[in-house]
């Protein structure tokens, strides 16, 4: 078993989907491994420390993508400007792609497409259920703890004003207001840090535990006016996908903590669907100016219907931060986190020599995206209307 690891071409991208730790596990399973030269050192995991852990540096991106049974990435594949060519087009039939997806995204869809087209096997990080015993597999999770905190530390950046309460020599100046919207581990780790900064924090979910968790930390809670049984999964565990009715309500409860905040911090999400629209462009118009807006949703489509994937925008003079990587601004941190995550779902699918896909099992069945030609995933087929 040949495990290709390429370096991520995605601009400002400093993760890499494997360390000289997780390297020697793999090899010592089994397996050999190919990693092009320096795609470790945007997280100072240098090319010496591989070959030492037993790896092989390839400096061929090309020979990385055509000798490997398997691919561990960081993004979604990409187009190589340097090459000239896209990632998927380096793949080919029956390799399987371990890595950040997000197939429902409609942004991806085309790439899904070409993905099944060629043949290859994808199986998305970012559909690993909450689970008990996927709970070392749930990279979602692990790159949630990096945008929650390093997003709200860049809103604060954003600000032309304070977050804490100030006193001067001529007043007081009142502390910034943050509402952060979806309180899974992103969202609370963004409370921890707004309150960590003096802010007042308001937040809100559609999921009563969430809401209970914000609380905890210091959070005013907003109600979103949708009912339990329509919000939450027959298992508790989840957000629903909430009909167009449900969703008008909750944007109309929550607009009014929209329109008074200086941030507001967007990380609601259904598991493996399309984000849900909650804040509307007129709602940015009517936003104070000179707030900001940081929608870490944007790689399942965003919170914000004016957010613009990957980029960092002035819209009616509010910030818009649609980044779609921040947890590679803390690359050592998030590599160390999602390399390990890789590599304990790797070797749950691991055996005898090969991988082993069991269409019964509640972990492996929710990450196929494309298997045989075919696209498989359910959040994908229904935002692609198959």
């Amino acid at each position: 078993m040949i495990i290709g690891i390429p370096k991520e071409i995605m601009k400002g991208e400093r993760r890499v989907a494997a360390t000289p730790e997780t390297v020697k596990k793999l090899v010592s399973d089994g397996a050999l491994v190919f990693i092009e030269k320096g795609a470790g050192d945007g997280s100072f995991f240098h090319d010496e420390a591989y070959v030492a852990a037993g790896a092989t540096i390839k400096d061929d991106p090309k020979e990385v993508f055509s000798s490997s049974d398997v691919i561990f990435k960081v993004k979604e594949p990409q187009y190589n400007e340097k090459l000239g060519i896209h990632e998927v087009d380096l793949m080919h039939k029956g390799q399987y792609l371990i890595t950040f997806i997000h197939p429902a995204s409609p942004v991806n869809h085309e790439m899904v497409k070409a993905l099944a087209k060629k043949g290859v096997i994808g199986l998305t990080l970012d559909s690993i259920p909450r689970i008990s015993r996927a709970q070392s597999m749930d990279a979602l999770s692990s790159m949630s703890t990096c945008a929650g905190y390093k997003g709200m530390l860049m809103a604060a950046d954003d600000l032309s004003k304070f977050m804490p309460l100030i006193g001067t020599a001529v007043g007081m100046i009142k502390p910034s207001t943050v509402f952060v919207i979806g309180t899974g581990v992103a969202g609370l780790r963004a409370i921890a840090t707004a309150k960590s900064l003096g802010a007042v924090v308001y937040s809100a979910d559609i999921r009563p535990e969430a809401n209970e968790q914000a609380k905890s930390l210091g959070a005013k809670i907003v109600e979103t006016g949708v009912p339990v049984e329509i919000a939450v999964s027959s298992d508790g565990k989840h957000a629903n996908k909430l009909p167009e009715k449900w969703l008008e309500i909750e944007r109309e409860n929550l607009k009014d903590t929209i329109l008074k905040s200086d941030i507001v911090f967007c990380s609601a999400l259904v598991q493996g669907k399309i984000a849900p629209i909650l804040i509307t462009e007129q709602m940015v118009k009517e936003m104070p100016n000179g707030s900001c807006i940081v929608d870490i949703s944007i790689d399942q489509g965003g919170n914000c219907n004016v957010t613009n994937p990957g980029k960092r925008d002035i819209v009616h003079n509010v910030i818009i931060e649609g980044i779609k990587n921040i947890p590679g601004m803390l690359p050592t941190s998030s590599t160390w986190m999602y390399a390990n995550n890789v590599y304990n779902l790797f070797k749950y699918l691991y055996k005898d020599g090969r991988i082993n896909l069991d269409f019964t099992d509640e972990i492996t069945s929710s990450i196929i995206v494309c298997i045989n030609g075919e696209i498989v995933h359910q959040g994908t087929r229904e935002a692609m209307g198959i």
